[in-house]
């Protein structure tokens, strides 16, 4: 298959191009950088140049492609919203140019759904609002519902892994190292998870060439890593305390990501097991930690 990847040279979308080639399957990879495309082409694939906000140059890739992997989002805690919005609006385009067919788009969410209990991949997203920025998931099913074959995969927010990219690992080092002390809110209980990016790439390549059955999959290997655990494996790799805040000083320590820091987000992948014979072999979380602390560390990041 030929397959158009945004982010192509992302944290997760670098490891999607990197499966996906090495399985057979060809490439066209929006980079909105030299560098970013020198990365797409070094693996492989072929480049085109553009942003999400480039509509018709997205447009372009949907109309070259068998089907669609979408992994890009400008995570920018300080304009979020506005992140979310460019989001919405890049599936929107791709999914319009996908009605009338069979090529499926796969889009990038995550788990801040608010629940206060494991999700499923039955549970739907909340619907957006203020409290709730991020309209991947409902733009897919709005598509889904209106005939384009599309699919959410719902990416643990520990996304690790060898290299420097990851997701929250470098945020909460850097205000560890800023800060002088590693600090969870309040008990520290709430539930994160954690996907090596290798397994979960593994997740896009299966759903694309099972048929893209499912309405969401779960890239998910530890279910269950409380957010006191990912402070203490920072805080003891970076030899400085680990402390308890109370959430009232959340803003205080984290910043703006103090808004991530007391989320509960436990997720279960059973069913994504179950239909894509899928299983987790990469190293753990606490391992990437250790070696994203030590690497950083030594660079006098």
């Amino acid at each position: 298959m030929r397959i158009f990847v945004t982010g192509a040279n992302g944290w997760v979308g670098s490891a999607v191009v990197r499966e996906l080639i090495a399985n057979g399957h060809q490439v066209v990879g929006l980079a909105r950088s030299d560098t970013g495309a020198a990365s797409v082409a070094a693996q492989g694939a072929e480049v085109l140049r553009g942003t999400l906000s480039d509509l018709q140059i997205l447009r372009e890739g949907v109309s070259r492609a068998d089907g669609v992997i979408h992994t890009a989002f400008d995570f920018d805690i300080a304009r979020f919203g506005e992140c979310c919005a460019e989001d919405a609006n890049a599936i929107q385009a791709m999914g319009d140019m996908l009605r009338g067919t069979d090529r499926p788009l796969i889009a990038t969410a995550g788990f801040a759904l608010g629940l206060d209990r494991v999700a499923t991949e039955d549970d739907r997203a909340p619907p957006v609002s203020e409290n709730f920025p991020r309209a991947t998931e409902a733009t897919i099913d709005a598509l889904a519902e209106s005939g384009v074959h599309a699919a959410t995969i719902r990416v643990a927010p520990l996304v690790h892994g060898d290299g420097e990219g990851h997701t929250f690992i470098p945020i909460f080092v850097g205000i560890a190292r800023q800060r002088g002390a590693s600090a969870y809110l309040n008990d520290g209980r709430n539930i994160w998870s954690a996907v090596h990016r290798a397994d979960a790439a593994r997740i896009y390549r299966l759903a694309l060439e099972t048929g893209v059955t499912e309405r969401r999959y779960h890239a998910v290997a530890e279910e269950s890593v409380p957010f006191r655990l990912f402070a203490e494996a920072i805080g003891n790799r970076l030899g400085v305390p680990v402390i308890a805040k109370p959430a009232e000083e959340g803003q205080a320590h984290f910043g703006s990501a103090a808004m991530f820091a007391g989320l509960h987000m436990p997720a279960s992948s059973a069913r994504t097991r179950t239909v894509l014979g899928w299983t987790p072999h990469e190293a753990g979380i606490f391992s990437s930690i250790a070696d994203y602390c030590d690497r950083t560390s030594s660079d006098g990041k």
